[in-house]
């Protein structure tokens, strides 16, 4: 698709866009990637690629997303890629991405990584917990592991603009780490006994079928999953030691509830100072986070509902104080799919672009 006329949308502002292609196009993440990208003032989309799905014009994949020219869906060549791109974003399940990341860095194309293959600096660790994925696959990229930037844009903005290669975090790990990360770092909470509760939709499952995300299944029920030793326990707790400068052990339990996109994360932690109040802590909050955006700190006694995020790239952050137990409660609201994935996923590009983080996301949801 380079030198289309689909590539090229937009007209002169088109052609001086940074170009980037999107593989695994018509899953969720890539689904909202594009479709976030359509209208941005200084990056278009220029190659689709899929495996499935290749060979296919779009309109007969995705036709509730139209886009010009309808264009083809084409194999995620490493060649074809870099000839089309200057970025590329990888929507692919886990195992896939860390096979063609070293190959497209190798080109000269930037990556960012909706998946969890660079998550961890440990080769060895993502081998652990990705278990089932590692199996039979042979991976000697710890050196590009290690140089990966953990992509949340806010804690480590200044990487992401330099990265050859950013590692999106995961939805739950953003919504737990943005109220938590601050206390860590300034040292106002204990960092034992940290209890984060979440629950997600069941869009965070991915599009391919699955059983536990039927409706017949979901529908009208809450059920906890991944009680112990979920996946993404490991990757909120590397973060918040690397912030903490300790280490961390914390308990995290994921819930599916019967709602299509969204995700609230409550978390509980011991204040070191019992004289501190819920306006105080707010006010941490929105010192840290008061030249960011696409974070929003809402004032005490309101606290985030999932829907008030929905179709945004907004994460709402509340603080409560139980004077009672001594115990900080902190609660985050995103949409899964926008701050928790794709939408993350476009900070990262337009911090790599040289752009304001926020640039082309949306910040305001359609309510109700």
């Amino acid at each position: 698709m380079a030198g289309s006329k689909w590539s090229a949308v937009e007209g002169m502002a088109a052609a001086t866009a940074s170009r980037v292609a999107v593989i695994g196009a018509s899953g969720y993440g890539g689904l909202q990637t594009i479709r976030l990208l359509q209208g941005h003032p200084s990056l278009s989309v220029s190659f689709l690629g899929g495996e499935r799905s290749a060979g296919q014009r779009w309109s007969s994949v995705c036709s509730f997303l139209p886009l010009p020219d309808d264009p083809r869906i084409e194999s995620a060549d490493p060649d074809r890629i870099a000839e089309a791109a200057d970025f590329a974003v990888l929507s692919l399940p886990n195992g896939l991405a860390c096979q063609m990341a070293p190959q497209l860095i190798e080109r000269g194309v930037r990556v960012v990584d909706l998946s969890a293959d660079f998550r961890y600096r440990s080769l060895d660790q993502w081998k652990q917990v990705y278990a089932q994925e590692a199996k039979g696959l042979q991976r000697n990229d710890a050196d590009l592991c290690r140089s990966a930037v953990y992509g949340l844009p806010e804690w480590h903005g200044p990487a992401i603009a330099e990265a050859s290669l950013v590692a999106a975090p995961g939805c739950f790990p953003t919504a737990s780490l943005l109220p938590l990360l601050p206390f860590l770092k300034q040292g106002l909470i204990d960092t034992d006994g940290i209890v984060i509760d979440a629950k997600t939709g069941t869009s965070g499952g991915g599009r391919v079928p699955k059983e536990a995300m039927l409706l017949a299944e979901a529908s009208e029920s809450i059920a906890p999953y991944g009680v112990i030793g979920h996946r993404h326990t490991s990757e909120i707790e590397q973060m918040a030691q690397d912030v903490a400068g300790q280490e961390i052990q914390l308990q995290f339990t994921p819930h599916l509830v019967p709602m299509v996109r969204g995700l609230l994360s409550t978390v509980y932690a011991r204040l070191r100072d019992p004289g501190l109040t819920a306006e105080d802590c707010t006010t941490v909050l929105e010192a840290v986070y008061r030249h960011h955006p696409c974070v929003s700190v809402l004032p005490v006694g309101t606290y985030p509902a999932t829907k008030w995020a929905r179709n945004s790239n907004r994460a709402l952050l509340s603080v409560q104080v139980d004077t009672r137990t001594g115990r900080l409660i902190l609660m985050s609201a995103i949409d899964n799919l926008i701050k928790g994935q794709a939408g993350q996923g476009l900070q990262c590009l337009n911090l790599m672009a040289g752009l304001p983080s926020e640039t082309g996301l949306p910040q305001q949801g359609f309510y109700p």
